[in-house]
């Protein structure tokens, strides 16, 4: 009767949860969204590990504040400010059995943990995440919000465009199983960018499933200039050519199809300077951004839709430029957030 009783204790407890932070220069947001982890409505054991980098900031005071006013949360150090060794070095202390991984200036919405760990356990799945859900306040950042929810700015990824529950790729965050975690060694500390794609790349590959649902929500505030959003993309194709590089069986069309336009569209400008004909490429290109900037923004201010076509070619152009470029060593110094935005560059 005693084993019996047991069992069944063990088969309904609920989960532990840990949620890990990799934390640099977040002193204006930071203490908001460790609020919104630990307002979360999950019933069960829930704590917060934040792997604090070198700030620049009054980030380190804040999270000590925090730390000192709630014993759920722990603090823990990043010297590197690199994401991947801040995520490794929060999840070696941490002991939840789901580790769910939020940024430091993440809004999530109050039953993310709940969401995530039901998804988990209905699903079997080694990572379950959602929609990266890209909101502006300006006319630009709306512009690139739109862009960054359409197939015709990043691509066709669910976290990014939405759509139905399915086993994908990879996600947006992420709510892992620490066994899945542990079975593949964590993040991988030589990938400063793409490193949530590389992991999810291996817990497929060891034969786990990274399951999408648009269940799960993340508001993500996107760049405010052209010269921030240029240098986003234009690193996000760098490192995509590095993961490509360490996994040459995951290319597709897709990630060449920026580079080609790259290479096209420069050389039949510059052959135009000799036959006027090739000029027919970038022009055409020009004009297929331009309505394509006005087709995403539909409902948008006219202020926004006139930058539609203008942000569509900056993360074109950037992203192409990037891959073509490469150059980046899989060990360098940039620190960055979810969905690897650089925030500063170390060595």
């Amino acid at each position: 009767m005693t084993d019996v009783m047991h069992e069944k204790s063990s088969a309904t407890r609920r989960p532990t949860v840990s949620v890990v932070m990799p934390v640099l220069d977040e002193e204006r947001h930071l203490a908001a969204a460790v609020r919104r982890v630990l307002d979360q409505d999950w019933p069960g054991a829930l704590d917060v590990v934040l792997a604090l980098g070198p700030s620049r900031d009054r980030t380190d005071a804040v999270a000590t504040e925090l730390a000192a006013s709630d014993g759920r949360v722990t603090l823990v150090r990043n010297p590197s400010g690199r994401t991947p060794d801040g995520l490794n070095a929060a999840i070696a202390a941490s002991s939840g059995d789901v580790v769910v991984r939020v940024d430091g200036h993440s809004e999530i919405p109050m039953d993310y943990v709940s969401r995530a760990v039901a998804e988990l356990e209905a699903t079997g799945a080694d990572n379950v995440g959602g929609t990266m859900d890209a909101r502006g306040v300006t006319s630009f950042e709306r512009a690139v919000a739109a862009a960054m929810r359409s197939p015709l700015g990043v691509g066709a990824s669910r976290f990014h465009t939405g759509g139905a529950a399915a086993a994908v790729d990879t996600v947006y965050l992420g709510a892992f199983r620490r066994s899945a975690l542990e079975r593949v060694g964590g993040y991988d500390p030589r990938f400063t960018r793409a490193q949530d794609w590389e992991l999810n790349h291996r817990i497929r590959a060891s034969g786990g499933t990274v399951w999408f649902t648009p269940d799960l929500r993340v508001t993500y505030r996107p760049r405010a200039t052209i010269p921030s959003l240029a240098r986003q993309y234009f690193q996000y194709g760098q490192w995509r050519r590095v993961v490509v590089g360490a996994h040459r069986r995951t290319v597709t069309a897709r990630y060449l199809a920026a580079p080609a336009m790259v290479v096209g569209t420069t050389a039949a400008t510059v052959l135009g300077l000799a036959w006027r004909p090739s000029l027919a490429v970038p022009v055409a290109y020009g004009a297929a951004v331009a309505v394509g900037g006005v087709v995403i923004t539909r409902g948008e201010p006219l202020a926004t839709r006139l930058l539609g076509g203008p942000v569509l070619a900056t993360m074109h152009w950037s992203w192409g430029a990037g891959f073509l470029r490469g150059g980046v060593q899989p060990d360098g110094g940039v620190q960055q957030d979810g969905d690897g935005d650089a925030t500063r560059a170390r060595r």
